[in-house]
């Protein structure tokens, strides 16, 4: 509230996040050999951007407040697509391989000398079909968090819970166009593949496939926006833990899932936990009054 009793319009702090992402990429834009149709887009998008989170913070303040509150957290939510489906426009970056030819023996050495793979088809197509599964269902990630907190009815807390898992996810977007690279599954012409298909993979390939992006798959966001939903999940809710374990245990998932099914390299999941460590460590650093109140910790 403002000295003179009238509420101020403000962005939060998921928003603000986002609205430094995406001027983030314009700025950067300029730097890269883009198609010249495509290096005005990024700086559109951060106008719209910014638009609509002041007309949502507007309309919050001065029309249906609960309604635009709701609206606000889900528009944060969509907006991940956005910046992920952004990052596509730097696919055309020049790429040597020399990166790919170093992960993809490291790979081999967990699949095959460790024993990961014939440990994950022990079973048959049981291992397989719940990796793939889990791969497949980090799409629903963030709209499974802002669920929870919905089910808990702890609405204050989906904001902070939001700005985490985003800067966990965008942090790896960020770093896309400096890592020019293709998933194994590409790079090597369909070599070390799985030996057991099943429906949730043929999906996934088709997923990936059609809808995915083209430009790097160092680091993994897949990996860093999973352990970064579990940091959140653990900060936000001390009080039902089962659900920070169940994504946590959800996360270690996912980086099997990426390198079994040679999605990502082994280079890539680990790259994607080390960033997730950056919302883990403000967590960590919450016993601070200024990180408390940008987080909103209860």
């Amino acid at each position: 509230m403002s000295p003179t009793g009238v509420k101020a319009l403000r962005l939060r702090s998921a928003e603000w996040l986002l609205v430094i992402y995406f001027g983030y990429i314009a700025a950067i834009s300029p730097r890269f050999p883009l198609a010249r149709p495509l290096i005005w887009r990024p700086f559109l998008v951060e106008l719209l951007v910014c638009a609509l989170f002041l007309a949502l913070a507007y309309g919050e303040l001065h029309e249906h407040a609960k309604i635009f509150c709701i609206m606000r957290d889900w528009v944060s939510v969509a907006l991940i697509l956005l910046a992920y489906r952004e990052m596509d426009w730097f696919s055309a970056l020049a790429r040597n391989f020399d990166l790919e030819l170093r992960w993809v023996e490291w790979d081999r050495t967990i699949l095959y000398h460790w024993g990961l793979q014939r440990a994950i088809e022990t079973l048959g197509a049981l291992g397989p079909l719940y990796l793939e599964l889990c791969y497949a269902l980090v799409y629903a990630v963030a709209p499974f968090v802002v669920a929870v907190f919905y089910f808990q009815r702890r609405f204050a807390r989906v904001n902070s819970a939001l700005f985490l898992y985003l800067l966990g996810t965008l942090l790896a977007y960020t770093l896309f166009p400096y890592f020019p690279s293709d998933p194994p599954r590409v790079a090597f012409g369909g070599s070390d593949m799985p030996n057991i298909t099943t429906a949730f993979r043929e999906l996934n390939l088709w997923l990936v496939g059609n809808l995915g992006i083209h430009t790097s798959v160092f680091p993994s966001a897949h990996v860093s926006s999973a352990f970064s939903a579990a940091w959140a999940l653990f900060a936000f809710l001390p009080e039902r833990k089962r659900y920070g374990w169940g994504m946590l245990v959800y996360a270690v998932s996912v980086v099997v899932a990426t390198v079994y099914g040679r999605y990502h390299y082994a280079a890539d999941a680990a790259a994607g936990m080390a960033i997730s460590l950056v919302p883990g460590v403000m967590i960590l650093l919450a016993r601070r009054p200024r990180v408390r109140d940008l987080l909103g910790l209860p």
